[in-house]
């Protein structure tokens, strides 16, 4: 069964950080992210990572100042001292904490499109190079906030083959919604790209079940691929976050018969 991760700044919210991590065990996540964990010492989350039996999947770097809607500052030119020094630091913390992926958000640019452009793929062709040998690597999304840089899937495939697909994307099923696109025949086409999913519906980005976007469709499609990542659940619960998945138990209940089946074909799940 693949991993579910609990992306603990939309989930648990009502807890305080440090308590998120052990609810989401709880309720049955194996692992958990978050943009930027950094308040709480690597050696501490690790500590509390094994009390609960969870991996961290994936978090940021260089969020910048959020309050002014930055977004990330990979694409912002004149910042790049700053954008390397906060990549080198997660990538340190990603390590001892054991997280595989570190996604260099690219930001909201405010000058030119050449210009944002030209420094987004300097900065992410050093963080590739910078993630050599440290177990970790980059982790790109397209995110359709207005403003944002890389707001596109064909984009992020442009540069995921620009770059010789040294890194992996995220796929977001509300970003993809929308964009209007299929997001079955998305993953059955690129799923060797994928790192990592995010499960929001759409059009409200609450849990699955609240809105238009077909799952179970989903879900077949990275069992058909043969995706092995984490699927990251970055929702706004409706209501509480543990009333929020009881969409979980029937996701469990139908990937069982499936795993079993495929044991006994001799395929690997």
């Amino acid at each position: 069964m693949k991993p579910y991760s609990a992306h603990i700044g939309y989930l648990y919210s009502e807890l305080p950080f440090a308590e998120r991590i052990g609810a989401a065990a709880k309720d049955g996540f194996t692992a958990i992210e978050h943009p930027e964990p950094f308040d709480l010492p690597a050696y501490e989350m690790r500590v509390r990572l094994d009390d609960a039996g969870l991996s961290f999947s994936q978090l940021s770097s260089g969020m910048g100042d959020v309050a002014r809607g930055e977004k990330g500052i990979a694409a912002l030119r004149g910042r790049e001292a700053e954008f390397r020094t906060a990549f080198l630091r997660a990538v340190e913390y990603a390590h001892e904490v054991g997280c595989r992926f570190v996604h260099p958000m690219a930001g909201v640019p405010s000058g030119g499109l050449l210009d944002a452009c030209e420094t987004y793929h300097a900065n992410l062709g050093w963080a590739i190079e910078a993630c050599y040998g440290s177990g970790v690597a980059v982790l790109l999304e397209a995110i359709t906030a207005p403003g944002y840089h890389l707001a596109s899937l064909t984009e992020a495939v442009a540069l995921h083959d620009r770059f010789g697909q040294r890194f992996k994307i995220l796929f977001d099923t509300y970003h993809a919604a929308v964009l209007h696109i299929d997001a079955v025949k998305w993953i059955d086409k690129h799923a060797d790209r994928i790192g990592h999913v995010h499960i929001a519906d759409h059009p409200r980005r609450h849990q699955p079940g609240t809105g238009t976007i077909d799952f179970p469709e989903i879900l077949q499609s990275l069992d058909r691929s043969g995706y092995r990542g984490a699927i990251g659940f970055e929702y706004q619960p409706t209501a509480s976050t543990h009333e929020s998945i009881g969409f979980l138990k029937t996701w469990r209940h139908e990937a069982e018969p499936a795993a079993r089946s495929s044991i006994h074909s001799g395929a690997v799940s």
